[in-house]
């Protein structure tokens, strides 16, 4: 079994497209966790506000096949793929790490947003403090507290999660 974490963000009906990720990764994968929800304005472009977080759990599937699946759970949430890095999103799940693996640049693990942007370092620091980035052997908590020190983001609550 590999340990995947994965970051999912949503700005198109928000609360039900990551309530719905959330139950369909619960029903397919062990061990599901997951981070605080945060909302974070959308960078890049002139847009509804994000909710983010990041989840982990356990798989047998590949990378690629992982990567395939996060897909068609995109997809299935009505995910519209633009081709612009910088848009509307219904669904957007990213895998940033799949056990300790560093295959860069082919599969972008550990995902590069990672180390760029607070609602991402963040929640996995919560949800994984202690673990290390493959690549700079510093733990998330680390990272997010030399990064993103005086960040502040603001979470809120989903009547579906606990």
């Amino acid at each position: 079994m590999a340990q995947a974490y994965v970051s999912i963000g949503s700005n198109l009906a928000r609360e039900a497209n990551i309530c719905a990720c959330l139950q369909q990764l619960q029903q397919d994968f062990n061990k599901l966790q997951y981070s605080p929800v945060y909302e974070t304005e959308a960078l890049g472009f002139a847009g509804n506000a994000f909710y983010n977080l990041v989840a982990s759990f356990e798989t047998q599937l590949s990378v690629d096949e992982l990567k395939q699946y996060l897909k068609q759970l995109e997809a299935k949430q009505g995910r519209v793929r633009t081709g612009e890095k910088f848009s509307d999103r219904s669904l957007d799940i990213d895998l940033l790490l799949y056990d300790d693996l560093v295959l860069q640049p082919t599969h972008n693990l550990p995902h590069r947003d990672i180390l760029q942007y607070a609602f991402v370092l963040i929640p996995l620091a919560q949800l994984a403090p202690h673990a290390k980035h493959p690549q700079n052997q510093q733990t998330y908590q680390q990272l997010a507290l030399q990064q993103f020190a005086t960040s502040e983001l603001s979470s809120v609550h989903l009547p579906c999660l606990p």
